[in-house]
C-alpha cells in the first residue's frame, strides 16, 4: 500500500492549493457567512473547479471521469480544509456520484452522473434521521404501489441540501428498522410533489438541509438497483466521504497549527516571545506528533479505498481509523489553538474560530470519533 502521493497527485495538490488560495481564501468563506448565501458556496467557483476536473477525479473514463481514484481526492480536500473553502464536492460527487456509479443503472448514470460530473446538476444524499449518525437506523419507508413507491418521513443534516436539483433518499423497503438489509435508494427530483426542503443552520455556516417527505410518489425507475440491495454501495460511498472529510480536517489542522506557531513566535509577554516558554513548546510538540500520526492514518485510508487487494472489511476498518484519528486530532489542535492564542482566540475577527467551528461539524459528520472508534473495534474483533 503506497502511503505517499504520486507525482500526478502532488501536481494536483499544487494546482488545488494555488487555485483556492487565489479564489477562495478564508476571507471568502467569512463573506459567504455574512452574506447568508443560500447555497453556502460560490457557484462560479464550483463551476471553475469542475472545469479543472475535480468532479471527474474518482470516476472511470468510460463514464466521463479522469480515473484518478479516491487517492486523487485527498490533496484536493486537504486544500479545501486549509482554505476553509465551501463546495459541493463531498455531497454531489463523492457521496451522490459514487452511489450513481456503484448502484445506478446505465440510464440513471447517463442522465444524472454525467450531469453531476459536468456540473450541470447537483445532487445530495438524504440519509440520517436523528442527531447522531446511524446509517442503518432508518424509519423512512418506501411503500410499493401500482405506480411505483410512496415515501413518507424526514431526513436531517442533508449536506448541501439547499438548492440541490435532486436527492438520493435512503429508505426502507422492508419492515426491519435497524438492519443493513432492506435499504433502498431513490432518486427524487427537488420539485417532487410532497417534498419540503428547509434550511438547517449549523455553527459552520455551511449548507445543510432538512427534508420532509409527505407521500412523495415516485416511479420504479427512481429506484437505484434492486429493492433492498443498496447497503453495500451506500457503505462504500460513506467510507469514501469519511476519508475525504478526514483529509479536509487534516488540512484545517495543519493550517491552524502553522497559525499557532506563528503566534507563539510573535506574541511577546514579559519581554520575551511566548514560544520560548517550555510548557507551550511541549504542547506544540505534542500537536506535531498528533498531526504526523493522523496524516499516516488519512493516507492509509485514501490508499485503501483504491486497493482492490484488500477485503471490504479492511477498507472499512482503515476508513474508520482515518476519520477517528483525524477527527480527534483536529479537535485537539483547534482547542489548543484557541488556548494558546488566549482571549483573541475566541473573537470573530480571528480566523481560528472559523476553523474550530468547521472542525466540530466535520468531526461529527458521517460519524464522530466515538462512532468510528466503536466501528473500528467491532471490525477488528470480527477480523480476529
Amino acid at each position: 500500500m503506497n502511503l505517499l502521493y504520486s507525482e500526478e497527485q502532488r501536481l494536483l495538490a499544487d494546482s488545488a492549493r494555488e487555485f483556492l488560495a487565489a479564489r477562495s481564501p478564508v476571507s471568502r468563506q467569512r463573506a459567504l457567512r455574512d452574506e447568508h448565501a443560500a447555497n453556502g458556496f460560490d457557484r462560479q467557483l464550483w463551476q471553475d473547479a469542475v472545469a479543472l476536473g475535480w468532479s471527474a477525479i474518482p470516476f472511470p473514463e468510460n463514464l466521463g471521469g479522469l480515473d484518478f481514484g479516491c487517492m486523487g481526492l485527498g490533496p484536493v480536500f486537504e486544500s479545501i480544509g486549509s482554505n476553509l473553502s465551501a463546495s459541493p464536492l463531498l455531497s454531489s460527487v463523492v457521496l451522490s456520484g459514487s452511489l450513481l456509479h456503484l448502484q445506478g443503472n446505465a440510464q440513471q448514470q447517463d442522465r444524472w452522473l454525467s450531469a453531476t460530473i459536468s456540473g450541470e446538476q447537483r445532487l445530495a444524499l438524504a440519509l440520517d434521521e436523528q442527531p447522531r449518525h446511524a446509517p442503518t437506523n432508518l424509519a423512512l419507508q418506501a411503500v410499493p404501489n401500482a405506480s411505483g413507491y410512496s415515501l413518507s418521513g424526514e431526513k436531517f443534516f442533508v449536506i448541501d441540501g439547499m438548492g440541490a436539483d435532486a436527492y438520493l433518499v435512503a429508505a426502507r423497503t422492508s419492515s426491519t428498522q435497524q438492519s443493513e438489509t432492506g435499504i433502498s435508494l431513490f432518486l427524487i427530483p427537488a420539485d417532487a410533489q410532497g417534498l419540503t426542503v428547509s434550511d438547517l443552520p449549523l455553527i459552520d455556516s455551511r449548507n445543510h438541509a432538512r427534508l420532509k417527505l409527505d407521500q412523495v410518489q415516485v416511479g420504479s425507475d427512481a429506484l437505484l438497483g434492486e429493492a433492498g440491495s443498496a447497503w453495500p454501495a451506500l457503505n462504500t460511498a460513506l467510507d469514501r466521504a469519511r476519508v475525504c472529510l478526514a483529509a479536509e480536517m487534516l488540512g484545517m489542522a495543519e493550517r491552524l497549527f502553522d497559525m499557532t506557531l506563528d503566534y507563539l513566535k510573535t506574541r511577546v509577554q514579559f519581554d520575551v516571545a511566548i514560544g520560548t516558554f517550555q510548557s507551550l513548546q511541549h504542547r506544540a510538540a505534542q500537536l506535531y506528533v498528533e498531526l504526523a500520526l493522523a496524516r499516516s492514518a488519512v493516507m492509509a485510508g485514501l490508499a485503501a479505498l483504491d486497493d482492490a487487494s484488500l477485503s471490504e472489511a479492511e477498507r472499512q476498518r482503515l476508513a474508520s481509523l482515518a476519520k477517528w484519528k483525524a477527527g480527534g486530532m483536529a479537535l485537539k489542535v483547534a482547542n489548543e489553538a484557541v488556548q494558546m492564542h488566549g482571549g483573541i482566540g475566541v473573537t470573530d475577527e480571528l480566523d481560528v474560530g472559523l476553523y474550530l467551528k468547521r472542525i466540530r461539524v466535520a468531526q461529527a459528520c458521517l460519524g464522530d470519533t466515538d462512532y468510528h472508534c466503536e466501528r473500528y473495534g467491532a471490525l477488528e474483533l470480527a477480523h480476529a
